[in-house]
């Protein structure tokens, strides 16, 4: 299998640009600058062994460069952010902290002694300086291979004192695409349903992580299979305010919310990668079919057309085909069907009830949900149909969506005894609890990486 590596040398010249988090424009210029740096490829890091070992990374906290408190406090803050994003992954394992040789507020940054990191158990190690001049932020960030005695990675970002979570988030990103040849996961969101009273659901979305956790839908009635859009400036949902389930089109920053008008109903809506169109099955002129819809909901074009209900639209990453859930068989199956020519295939065999696709960043594979004794349970296999792989055994597991670097899966389980979300790796690995709220949550989404 293909290993992780490097894709690219790192630039040596110094580059400024605006950035941008999760689809909204900084309060202030958060700029970025390239300093130092070099590329290498570590082929024993290997991203398609679910058995990886993980890789022992040092993160001291970050130094004070005036050594006023702010600076002390973000440099604490700072550090165990990027700790836990980047365990957050599965791929490293932060070291003690009470393991350092090395005091970083007393040495430089820049130049660290590698060889007590290594002797600390360090392979990787992540260096930070912090300078706070009344509200505004600079942070330095670097990021070095002990074993080989070098700078990978070099960032400066200066912003103001509440962007610091934008930058750490940055910074990790840079971290996945040097090593592993993607962005990684940090910039991207999670939208969910949870339970906010008795028969009331609402939208809510959540960092990669499950925190900044944010309310999207207040309408007071129950909505559900949430999606957003590829810029994240949309959610399209279905809810039954009007006293059916019919389809919604909500722009998040301004609350406009646009209705789809159809007879019958209208569920499971798909956005199609890199536009602002989307898919979703409709069931005006009778069993439900999919449609393809623009962003202020007109029907483009009828893109399933077959006796029976059709539903739950999945695009492949480029647009040219789509999975979905049929009954065209006798029960729920998964097709795919090529956008272009028509050409339908049936994608599973094994079981009789087979139903919420997504297919995954990369393209290979497809990740569904599927009745096995009694229970829902996540499944992932080949778009070739090969491969068929359980990823959970305990409780009702359902709804799965890839991160948008292929990497894990979010989920929602009873395991708990009440409805939560939860994320494991693309092997099924590491299951764990990300969202912390009162009531029910499902239906997960993840949205694709929101950095510009």
């Amino acid at each position: 299998m293909p290993k992780g590596k490097y894709n690219k040398p790192m630039a040596h010249h110094p580059m400024i640009s605006i950035l941008r988090t999760l689809g909204f424009a900084l309060t202030v210029l958060l700029t970025l600058v390239t300093y130092a740096g070099a590329a290498g490829n570590y082929d024993y890091i290997d991203i398609n062994n679910p058995m990886m070992k993980k890789i022992p990374i040092a993160i001291p906290d970050f130094k004070p460069l005036t050594g006023n408190s702010m600076e002390s406090t973000i440099g604490g803050l700072g550090s165990r952010e990027i700790s836990d994003a980047l365990e957050f992954t599965g791929y490293f394992r932060s070291l003690d902290k009470g393991s350092f040789l090395v005091d970083v507020k007393q040495s430089d940054v820049a130049a660290p002694q590698f060889k007590a990191w290594t002797t600390a158990g360090a392979e990787f190690l992540i260096t930070g300086a912090v300078m706070v001049n009344n509200n505004q932020l600079d942070l330095e960030l670097r990021f070095f291979d002990t074993i080989q005695e070098r700078l990978l990675l070099g960032k400066k970002y200066t912003g103001i004192v509440d962007d610091r979570r934008r930058m750490i988030k940055r910074f990790c990103s840079e971290i996945m695409k040097l090593l592993f040849g993607n962005a990684g996961l940090f910039e991207s969101q999670i939208v969910f349903v949870s339970s906010t009273g008795p028969g009331k659901k609402e939208i809510f979305t959540a960092d990669f992580d499950g925190t900044s956790v944010k309310q999207i839908t207040h309408n007071g009635s129950v909505n559900l299979s949430p999606a957003l859009s590829s810029d994240g400036q949309y959610v399209a949902y279905t809810s039954y305010a009007g006293g059916k389930p019919d389809l919604y089109i909500q722009h998040i920053g301004s609350q406009k919310v646009t209705l789809v008008d159809q007879k019958g109903i209208g569920i499971s809506p798909s956005w199609v990668p890199g536009k602002n169109e989307l898919a979703a099955a409709l069931s005006f002129s009778g069993d439900p079919d999919i449609y393809l819809l623009t962003i202020n909901g007109k029907i483009i074009n009828k893109i399933v057309d077959n006796p029976g209900i059709d539903i739950s639209p999945s695009f492949s990453p480029d647009g040219r085909k789509i999975v979905f859930v049929s009954k065209r068989a006798g029960n729920p199956q998964l097709y795919i069907q090529d956008l272009g020519s028509g050409n339908v295939n049936r994608l599973t065999y094994d079981g009789n009830n087979n139903t919420q696709p997504e297919w995954s960043p990369k393209g290979d594979k497809i990740v569904y949900t599927a009745l096995v004794k009694g229970l829902f349970q996540i499944m992932v296999i080949g778009a070739d149909g090969k491969g068929q792989t359980q990823l959970t055994y305990n409780g009702d597991n359902e709804s799965p969506s890839w991160s948008p670097d292929g990497s894990m899966i979010v989920f929602s389980t009873t395991r708990e005894g009440t409805s939560r979300i939860y994320v494991m790796t693309a092997y099924g690995t590491d299951q764990r609890k990300i969202v912390d709220l009162a009531g029910q949550q499902s239906e997960p989404k993840w949205s694709p990486s929101l950095a510009n």
